[in-house]
Parts: structure tokens; sequence; C-alpha cells
């Protein structure tokens, strides 16, 4: 008998040790609340029990906190996971929330689902702050969105991929930020934080060691920056790279492209770019002094294109060649 009880106290245990307590809250701000009350559903609710299973309208009631418009609920779920929700205004599903894009799993496509990565198994409650009803971020701060393509590195380190700086509430903790990938090799999370210039850098790991060299192209002190002043998805960029994996490896090739002529240069409008080898293809990307990829152009068999500067502002910008023999030329 005493060898089943020790037994059962140890499976007990290990159950306790996959939980992680993580609140959900929004702001109903002046939304009209209905008499249903506020829900949230997601694809937990058949974990915790709840009737019917996950994407339930009615059956995962939040509450006022106070006399505030915010109403929450506290919930036990596994660490080390994806978790996909909405809001609903009522208990019918045509009440849930509509996420922006910036917040959807999906930017501009069909999951729109509110999404989070809960990584920590500490002794705490993890919370992001309550999200306005079909909102973005807590009041007072902007929602940013860090995107990082790992493709390029040789392993994924077994402390996952993370980003640290000066946006942290504690500024450089390589630990509290780590990255979600939905596929195709791209790590991203959403955080939130007040308006204001932030200094930042991606992490294979989660100490020192681990950070990327960012290029001194797009470097400020070593580190990559942004000037948050809206919600903003960031530009997907390679580890260590200025541009996307697919662009970074352009320059990895060391033959330059001959018989090209750009015209006029510079320009107040267009420009046109003529390629004297008519047996290959090209592919023009115009690039802002970071390294972002503002445009792109495709030549087929040398044909001439017309550059144009539509909505790009009066400043400098690279224009980056590559053709299908693997050459490539920088103007």
């Amino acid at each position: 008998m005493k060898k089943i009880i020790v037994a059962l106290v140890l499976v007990l245990a290990c159950t306790n040790l996959s939980a992680k307590k993580i609140r959900f809250a929004v702001d109903m701000g002046t939304h009209t609340i209905s008499p249903m009350g506020v829900h949230l559903m997601g694809n937990f609710q058949a974990y915790l029990g709840l009737p019917l299973g996950d994407w339930q309208s009615n059956t995962l009631r939040l509450w006022q906190v106070g006399t505030s418009t915010v109403y929450d609920t506290v919930l036990d779920l596994p660490a080390f996971a994806e978790y996909e929700f909405k809001f609903v205004s009522g208990d019918q599903s045509y009440e849930a929330e509509f996420v922006p894009n910036v917040a959807r799993v999906e930017p501009f496509l069909f999951n729109d689902n509110r999404w989070l990565y809960l990584d920590s198994l500490a002794n705490d409650t993890t919370f992001v702050g309550a999200i306005p009803f079909s909102g973005t971020a807590p009041v007072g701060k902007s929602l940013i969105r860090f995107m990082v393509d790992m493709s390029s590195v040789g392993s994924i380190s077994s402390n996952g991929v993370h980003v640290a700086g000066s946006f942290q509430s504690s500024a450089w903790n390589a630990k509290d930020n780590i990255l979600y990938s939905f596929g195709s090799g791209i790590y991203e999370i959403i955080a939130y934080a007040v308006n204001g210039n932030y200094s930042f850098k991606y992490y294979n790991g989660n100490v020192i060691g681990t950070t990327e060299t960012v290029p001194g192209a797009c470097a400020t002190l070593g580190n990559r920056t942004h000037n948050l002043q809206k919600d903003t998805i960031l530009e997907t960029v390679c580890f260590s790279a200025c541009v996307s994996c697919a662009l970074a490896g352009m320059y990895e090739y060391t033959t330059d492209i001959s018989g090209i002529k750009m015209f006029p240069n510079p320009t107040a409008s267009s420009s046109v770019m003529e390629f004297e080898n008519t047996e290959v293809n090209y592919n023009v990307a115009i690039m802002d002094l970071t390294g972002r990829v503002l445009k792109t152009y495709y030549s087929s068999n040398g044909e001439s294109i017309t550059i144009k500067k539509e909505n790009l502002s009066s400043g400098l910008y690279f224009v980056n060649v590559i053709d299908s023999k693997k050459r490539k030329s920088l103007f």
C-alpha cells in the first residue's frame, strides 16, 4: 500500500509541473457589455474539460475586475505551447471580436485569431496586459511584432529563439521573450511597449553568447533599432543579416554582372534599366540604406525595366541585381 501511495504522489507532482497560470484580460472600454456577459473562447477549452470542447463562445466566462472596464480569468494551461483565442461580448460566436491584422496568427490572411506562446514554468502568472476588445495593445502601449528567419542557422538552440532589448520591462533580459515558429523557419513574438526608440537583438538561445552579430549597415552601436510610433510588424530579417535570408544570399555572389545601364541616375520620377545580355533573366530589388527591400522587379531575357519612384521618399537607395547565372551587381 505504501508503494502505491508514493506512486500517486509522484504522478500528481508531474501533472502540476506541466501547468502554468495565465491571466487572460480584455478591456471593454466604451464597448456595450452584453447582458450575457463577456466570454473567452480558444483552442484550450477541451483541455480545461469545458462542455463541447474548443471554440465554444458560452462556456468560459470572464468576470469584471472591481468597478473597472476590465474582465478577466486565470487559467492553468500546459506550458511550452501556442494558444489561440478571441474575446466575445455576449455568448454567441458571431459576437466575437474582430482581431486587427497586426495581432492575428496570419496577418492579412485567413487565420484571424489572437495568439501567444506560453513558455515559462516559473511560479508566477503570465500576463501581457488587458487588451482592448477588437484592439491591439494595452492602453498607453503599441504592439510590436518581432520577426526573424532562422533558416540560415545550422541548428536551433534547445533553449529556443529569443529577442532582447530596451523595449523589455527588464531591459536586455535574453530569457524573457521567446519566439514561436508557425513554420518556414520564421520565428516571431508579439510584444507591447510605450512609443519610443528601442534597440534589440535576436538570440539563438537565451544567454549573451548566443546573440546574433548585426551587420554594420543596419546596426547602431551593434544593435538593431526601431522607432516605435504605432502598432508595427517589423520586416522579417535573416538572423545576423540586414535583409531576408533569400536576399542575404545575394551578397555571397562574387562575380559582378557587366553590361547593365541605368538612366537617368539620379532621377526625380523614374529610371530605365537596360541589360546587354539577353540570354539570362534578372531579379532587381530596390532597398533602403538599412537593406530593407521596398520594391522588386523581374526581367525576362534581358528585357528592360522601368523603376518608378511612386511612393518612395526622396533619398538614396541601393539597387541590387542578380541574374539566373547567380551573378550580382549593386548600384
